[in-house]
């Protein structure tokens, strides 16, 4: 059974955290006048960041052996409290600075007590500016301190403090309690939550940290509530992203801690029969979504471990045999967990994306091959089975460059003229070129004749495409329509993608309102999420939205995208004539003419676009497997599920 192992428990039990141990490199002043210089950005995402930094403060305690529970409630007015149960903020006076440790924590820019390692040895915080930089960036900040048998509290406006550290009472248990409203001023996009999203990163620190407990609520929402406690840390996140999938061995968890005791590593990992890789790494509970050396190190253990086996037991003869990095990550989900000093660590910006830390990369490279060798001489039925996947996906691989190879031998994708059906634009700058991805040779005329030639291009698709959730690249390759796509799209696709040659920046899914045409749209988003995510991730895919209705009364006519504003036109316009309105429903775009097709759905100035966007990779990733993979009862229980709401095209 995987258990986690702390490297701060004989810390924990000796150190002492007072006001002595807090610190200051420079003043606040900057943060108001740069914010996105320490939240990254400004947007919504910069008050979800504010939220995290407060939380991270409280999973802080929690990785130095204190904090047992997190409660974080989003209120009405869209302020946030973040209360945890761990020794407290010290509130007594820094003798160096003259006041209180708190007010040193919350109004000046790099006090903390993480730059010694005394207070904390292992910290989600780098530079110290968590706190203060929130405090610095909300209307309203207030933090009430239960430590000493007594309650402390103190606020502040716009990070300034504007009152001193005031004693409330006793109190009977100790912890943090921080409340802080995110600035308008700052962030003019608006402050509201999502409480998705909330839910999504505090379930993401919840696995990292087995045996914390976290509480949400949002009060916006009649008190909607989610609660995260796991016990097995990062396999129970590995067994998480799983679900649904056909898995090929039971879970291959890794632990190991540096000989001078500063670096721990944990590791989990699982290959599934499907083809997509899904591997992620943190350091401390920081996400790196760029990787870094913890997972150049995983990566290059994996396949050297793999290929030792593999020549031990006389899978492979010699080195021409040895299979590739790429191959031993396909159907791969693994967690790769770093936890040390925080002072040591090294991040590229403060928004922590990526490890630099040279010195993991060896340490993690020699703890996962060790894990690999025992696991594969202790466990042999399933190391065969990870043989077998893995040489499965090399002979696909070399199997797929053979078809490619003779593809473009052929001319069909790189320099290959482009597709006979595209209806090019004229623009040639891909950042305000659009294609239009329509279903059918008649909506294809129709908006082939709508359209503005300049910089919009329409390419129509034959019948339904190819399912791509399970098919290798020579099979799509040779697919004519998606062939097609990816030759109109210009930027190639596997390892011979070049974002730099993408054609057009808006690329938008234009297809009936039936179940034909949702069936195709699914069919198109599998495609982009499963082989073509750059498109995806940096915002160029949409969703074109045509009216559903379109209501006449006399000479006047309203377009309605849904029955809901059908029923608000019925509604306001009852009185109008005394005669009943003609309601025509579309249900294919070729039932449009040019001039229609263009005034609603592809004029810039009317029409109503989706744009598809993947917030939480691991829910689409569950999603697309659950609804085009080849396991049945997850897709039952999914139509059983949701078959009340459903529509019928009949």
């Amino acid at each position: 059974m995987f258990q986690k192992e702390r490297i701060t428990n004989t810390m924990a039990a000796k150190s002492t955290y007072t006001g002595e141990q807090i610190v200051i490199l420079e003043g606040l002043e900057p943060v108001r006048k740069r914010p996105a210089m320490y939240i990254g950005s400004t947007s919504l995402s910069g008050v979800h960041h504010c939220l995290n930094e407060i939380i991270d403060n409280s999973i802080d305690e929690a990785l130095a052996g204190y904090a047992k529970n997190v409660w974080v409630t989003i209120h009405k007015d869209e302020s946030c409290t973040v209360k945890d149960d761990g020794r407290g903020i010290p509130v007594d006076k820094n003798t160096k600075y003259g006041v209180t440790a708190l007010e040193l924590v919350m109004t000046k820019l790099h006090a903390g007590g993480k730059f010694e390692g005394k207070a904390y040895k292992v910290s989600g915080g780098l530079h110290g500016v968590g706190a203060s930089v929130v405090n610095a960036l909300s209307l309203w900040t207030k933090v009430e301190v239960r430590r000493d048998g007594k309650a402390y509290q103190q606020e502040y406006k716009r990070g300034i403090a504007i009152s001193t550290v005031k004693t409330l009472g006793k109190a009977d248990d100790t912890g943090t309690i921080v409340s802080f409203l995110p600035d308008a001023e700052i962030f003019k996009d608006g402050i509201h939550l999502s409480f998705d999203t909330v839910k999504k990163q505090v379930r993401d620190r919840a696995y990292l940290i087995a045996k914390l407990a976290f509480h949400l609520i949002d009060e916006r929402n009649d008190n909607e509530e989610a609660h995260f406690y796991f016990e097995g840390g990062i396999t129970s996140l590995v067994k998480a992203l799983n679900r649904n999938k056909t898995i090929v061995h039971m879970p291959i968890a890794i632990q190991k801690t540096s000989d001078d005791g500063e670096i721990s590593l944990e590791a989990t990992l699982q290959y599934n029969d499907g083809f997509s890789e899904n591997i992620e790494s943190y350091v401390n509970v920081i996400h790196t979504v760029e990787g870094g050396t913890h997972l150049t190190g995983f990566r290059m253990a994996l396949t050297r471990a793999i290929n030792d086996y593999a020549k031990k037991s006389g899978v492979t003869k010699s080195a021409e045999d040895n299979i590739v990095g790429e191959d031993t990550r396909e159907g791969l989900t693994a967690i790769v967990y770093i936890k040390m000093p925080s002072e040591f660590l090294q991040f590229e910006g403060q928004t922590k994306g990526k490890l630099g830390n040279a010195e993991v990369q060896p340490f993690v490279q020699s703890a996962v091959k060790e894990g690999l060798e025992t696991f594969f001489e202790e466990n042999p039925a399933d190391a065969r089975a990870i043989m077998e996947k893995v040489f499965l996906a090399a002979r696909a691989r070399l199997a797929a460059k053979a078809a490619k190879d003779a593809i473009i031998r052929k001319g069909a994708l790189e320099g290959a003229s482009l597709p006979g059906k595209l209806a090019d634009c004229q623009e040639k700058n891909a950042s305000i070129s659009e294609l239009f991805i329509v279903e059918g040779d008649s909506a294809g005329g129709s908006a082939k004749q709508g359209r503005d030639r300049k910089f919009q291009a329409i390419l129509p698709l034959r019948g339904k495409i190819l399912n791509t959730e399970r098919a290798r690249l020579d099979k799509i390759i040779e697919f004519e329509e998606l062939k097609n796509l990816v030759i109109a799209l210009g930027m190639g696709i596997a390892d011979s993608l070049n974002p730099e040659k993408l054609r057009y920046h808006r690329i938008i899914m234009m297809t009936d309102a039936d179940v034909d045409g949702e069936h195709i749209m699914t069919l198109l988003l599998t495609f982009f999420y499963r082989h073509l995510p750059y498109v995806v991730e940096h915002g160029h895919l949409y969703i074109a939205q045509p009216p559903l209705y379109k209501l006449t009364y006399g000479k006047n006519s309203y377009l309605a995208y849904s029955d809901e504003e059908k029923e608000k036109v019925l509604k306001e316009h009852k009185d109008d004539i005394k005669t009943n309105p003609i309601i025509q429903r579309y249900k294919g775009l070729g039932e449009m003419n040019p001039e229609q097709l263009w005034e609603t759905t592809m004029n810039p100035k009317n029409r109503i676009m989706r744009q598809v966007t993947m917030d939480d990779a691991a829910a689409v990733d569950q999603v697309f497997t659950m609804l085009m993979g080849d396991e049945v009862p997850p897709r039952k229980k999914f139509i059983q599920t949701h078959a009340k709401s459903a529509t019928l095209d009949i």
